[in-house]
């Protein structure tokens, strides 16, 4: 195999205090919900906040004088950008980074931030990474590959190693995977500590890159996902070597269960995942038969999530668990209606949020209207209540489902 154990220990001397040693947590809560028990691993507390560090950083330690005064170059819109442009900084080594020319912003600014000269070509990821292949024989870098790399493997492996040092009776590593780096070197790094290990990586039904390539199936476009850091059309020639030798299996979730991962995330361990990250926890959610009573370590891989979409996955999760609704109430068209609904709601509990009532554009008679009222609530208890105590009143209810938010 391209990479052995000894290069993962190597890697973890060699990034030993540049990265962060970062924790592998019991969590309480999940094992109590889950039925298994949940160790996670914290890479979101990394710098950059995110895994890719380690790799990043053990490639660079291992380049030649020339090639670290020549410079390197990396192809990529999120979190390997950060951890190439960091590290490279950090080690005085010239880095250039290409990204996609839709790239947000503020990705583009914090890469450079980091120290990075940064290249926008491209709208397809694809036509990015051959631009940097072409940069890379132009200017003579070296080229940082995300994950289909000896060295990058066996930095991404020593998650693995402080895993089993951690807790080595774990049954299952559940490990996130893109391209392959990730799992490729947990596995490595577990099995050889503990050979009765299973690792078992989870992947977004819409980029299923290593089940595709262990089961011969074709590439089929299905989307974007909530998952953009694993979110790879096809798994690397390296790592898929190593998984089909090493991986156990590999688990499929959707895009609902990987939003209620993260959610579940922020508010019972209060931490920060993307979408990747979340994905272990999906995946324990999604499959409870195959973690029940399981002595289980998660990988959480990153915490690069847009704040404005992590805000609506939140507020969509309250949505889920009847806390946050929007009722539709026929009334009449006369002094008084809405604040007796107002009071009504009120007395129950009950907190309006929002309210837009409706006379001209409505099929109702001419002396009934209707009020859209979005309502915070304690729980779906709460909520039977108060459209109970409408309803008793006299008011027609219509509950609007959680996708007309």
């Amino acid at each position: 195999m391209p990479v052995n154990f000894e290069d993962i220990k190597k890697a973890a001397d060699a990034i030993k205090g540049a990265v962060v040693k970062t924790p592998l947590n019991k969590s309480e809560t999940l094992s109590k919900i889950t039925g298994a028990e949940i160790y996670i691993k914290f890479e979101n507390m990394q710098f950059t906040a995110s895994f890719k560090e380690r790799g990043a950083l053990n490639k660079l330690i291992n380049l030649s004088e020339t090639q670290k005064k020549n410079g390197v170059i990396a192809a990529s819109a999120g979190n390997h950008a950060q951890g190439v442009a960091y590290h490279g900084s950090r080690l005085n080594i010239p880095t250039t980074i290409v990204m996609p020319v839709n790239t947000p912003f503020v990705k583009v600014r914090q890469t450079e931030e980091y120290g990075a000269t940064v290249v926008l070509h491209g709208e397809r990821f694809d036509d990015t990474a051959q631009h940097a292949l072409k940069l890379a024989e132009q200017k003579g870098l070296t080229l940082v590959h995300p994950f289909d790399d000896e060295q990058v493997i066996a930095g991404q492996g020593t998650i693995g190693l402080e895993m089993m040092q951690a807790e080595p009776d774990l049954d299952i590593i559940l490990v996130p995977v893109g391209g392959g780096g990730l799992i490729s070197g947990v596995a490595l790094a577990a099995k050889a500590l503990n050979p009765k290990v299973k690792v078992i990586g989870v992947q977004s039904k819409r980029f299923p890159s290593l089940y595709r390539a262990l089961h011969d199936q074709a590439y089929e476009p299905q989307g974007t996902t909530l998952a953009e850091g694993i979110a790879v059309k096809n798994i690397g020639v390296k790592t898929l070597e190593i998984c089909r030798q090493m991986v156990d299996d590999i688990l499929l979730v959707d895009e609902a269960a990987m939003e209620q991962a993260v959610c579940m995330l922020m508010t019972i361990e209060k931490t920060v995942p993307e979408g990747a990250g979340a994905a272990p926890l999906a995946a324990i959610q999604s499959y409870p038969e195959i973690f029940q009573g399981k002595k289980v370590g998660m990988i959480l891989s990153g915490g690069n999530i847009d704040p404005r979409l992590l805000a609506s996955l939140l507020m969509r999760g309250l949505v889920r668990e009847g806390r946050i609704t929007r009722l539709r109430i026929e009334l009449l068209d006369v002094p008084g209606a809405l604040a007796q609904i107002a009071k009504i709601i009120g007395d129950m509990g009950g907190n309006i949020i929002d309210v837009s009532h409706h006379r001209l554009f409505t099929e109702l008679p001419a002396k009934e209207t209707y009020s859209n009222v979005t309502l915070e609530t304690r729980d779906k208890e709460n909520l039977q209540q108060i459209l109970e105590a409408l309803q008793s009143a006299g008011f027609v209810v219509h509950m609007n489902r959680s996708s007309d938010l």
